[in-house]
């Protein structure tokens, strides 16, 4: 991770530099080319890897269609219609934004974020920051995360007692993330930032092919079970003549073409190549032995593993698949246990390149990643140190009663 940050900050391309970690890793540990030639055979035949990039292209077509039709721009100006402030939109958005269960999703988002940030004195680091933090606020709560149906899945108890488990903690992520990101921001133009002139005026035309296609995705996914991929294609091509029958019509090539992202695709690809090859050479599994060895109390130990791989892999999934199943070997039906895997996995996956949201956000916004991680890891200890002390004031009481 050390060698990851170091070449980052040399503006060494993130997937080079996160493959370049993994090759470490692999030089001390194996050595095999078998090995790499494996991990690579493999990350290329995972269903995962062409449903992320393929979800994530739609999701950068989706966005181009928002913004050449002008309903982005719409949505923004309605949403600081309604709210008085952008300050509200930059947070909102992204939350909202964050229920659909999408890996690309945080390019969805992002151009809200940079729109809403019109006439606020608000830098890149900040607008990416904002952008990742109140997307994930949901991850505790949502019970369409992926992470949470497979944790619930793994340690055999209900979604439904997770949420009240760690439900809280959406509401504590979008307070602190409030106190630090918003409201210290100034607003430096009135008339692009707020509705100085009480305008109620509502773009309804705007509402809908904005929302339409998150809501859409939404039943595409959830209601027939389809992937995140093909949802979006079909998301994609049926609002294009939609658009015409608005009379904001894009063009077809526009949309296509100006959504390949080479380097953000090969970045992604990387980064799965990266997560194949630890697997493969059994760090993860080391990691897990030398923890379950230790003499620490057993909800350390949960604690130091999710933040570990959620660092390391910087995926919900994948930290949960490989923590839960030692919760449920643990104490099986411990939800406290399995909120625990996702507070602090989710803290670490949020300061980590090796984590999408952080690798799309930043290459949107071109802002520094170390010090956009950097304002993300203030929130993320606050967000485990609170946890971790309500956790503890609850244990005292429950002991008490």
């Amino acid at each position: 991770m050390g060698l990851i940050v170091f070449l980052i900050q040399r503006r060494i391309p993130v997937g080079l530099s996160i493959l370049a970690g993994g090759t470490l890793i692999w030089f001390f540990q194996s050595r095999s080319l078998w090995v790499l030639a494996r991990s690579a055979e493999e990350t290329l035949k995972l269903p995962r890897t062409w449903d992320l990039l393929l979800c994530l292209y739609f999701v950068c077509c989706l966005e181009v269609e928002l913004r050449t039709s002008g309903s982005l721009k719409g949505l923004v100006k309605t949403l600081r219609n309604i709210f008085s402030t952008n300050k509200v939109t930059l947070a909102v958005m992204p939350a909202f934004l964050g229920l659909l269960p999408s890996i690309g999703g945080a390019r969805f988002s992002a151009p809200i974020v940079e729109e809403a940030g019109e006439g606020i004195e608000v830098s890149k680091e900040e607008k990416s920051a904002i952008n990742l933090w109140f997307r994930h606020i949901f991850e505790f709560s949502n019970p369409l995360v992926p992470g949470m149906i497979l944790a619930c899945g793994v340690a055999n108890i209900s979604i439904g007692e997770l949420i009240d488990e760690v439900g809280w903690v959406t509401i504590m992520s979008f307070i602190i993330g409030w106190i630090y990101l918003i409201r210290p921001l100034k607003i430096t133009d009135n008339k692009k930032a707020t509705n100085y002139e009480h305008d109620k005026t509502i773009d309804w035309a705007s509402l809908f092919l904005a929302f339409g296609p998150i809501l859409l995705s939404f039943f595409l996914i959830v209601g027939f079970g389809l992937a995140a991929s093909v949802s979006m294609g079909a998301v994609v091509l049926m609002f294009i003549p939609l658009y015409r029958f608005f009379k904001r019509p894009v063009k077809i090539y526009e949309v296509f073409l100006k959504s390949l992202d080479w380097k953000l695709f090969l970045n992604v690809l990387f980064i799965l190549y990266f997560i194949q090859i630890l697997t493969n050479i059994g760090t993860f599994d080391q990691i897990v032995s030398f923890f379950k060895s230790s003499p620490l109390p057993e909800s350390v130990i949960i604690a130091c593993l999710s933040f570990i791989f959620g660092l390391m892999t910087g995926m919900n999934q994948a930290f949960i698949a490989i923590v839960v199943p030692i919760v449920a070997i643990m104490d099986p039906g411990n939800a406290l246990l399995v909120g625990t895997t996702i507070v602090f996995g989710q803290a670490g996956q949020m300061i980590t390149p090796t984590h999408m949201c952080v690798l799309i956000t930043v290459d949107y916004f071109k802002s520094d990643m170390g010090r956009t991680i950097w304002k993300c890891g203030v929130l993320s200890f606050w967000l485990v140190t609170l946890y971790s002390l309500v956790e503890f004031c609850r244990y005292l009481l429950s002991s008490l009663a």
